[in-house]
């Protein structure tokens, strides 16, 4: 049961992390001054928004998950079936982020879960 949950952190606090983050970034706005002032311009703004904070404490959650499942089970196991980010990122962008996905991306997310899934029964 351990595993499953470490499992789940890994996929879901993970990617909603992700998808924080990336939120946080859309209401930054784009950056394309590089330079060092520019970049802590933006780091200034980016550190007001809430979405950016809840973003790192979900990806540290995840991060940590992932430390205590590749402790018990191996890497070519772990990496497989974290692949499932695929589909939580997926609806993620597409019900909190309101991004459009075509035919070809949810074939994409299909053809990973099936991967997933061989990797799951080759397993047993």
């Amino acid at each position: 049961m351990l595993r499953f949950v470490c499992f789940f952190l890994v996929v879901v606090a993970g990617t909603a992390g992700e998808l924080c983050i990336s939120r946080a970034m859309k209401e930054a706005g784009e950056v394309h001054d590089f330079r060092l002032g520019a970049l802590l311009q933006v780091a200034r703004r980016v550190a007001r928004i809430k979405w950016i904070w809840i973003g790192l404490l979900l990806m540290t959650i995840g991060f940590f998950a992932l430390l205590g499942i590749l402790s018990v089970e191996n890497v070519s196991f772990v990496v497989p079936v974290t692949a499932m980010s695929y589909v939580v990122g997926g609806l993620g962008g597409m019900l909190f982020l309101g991004e459009r996905l075509d035919r070809s991306r949810w074939t994409g997310i299909l053809l990973v879960c099936l991967g997933v899934a061989l990797v799951i029964l080759g397993r047993h």
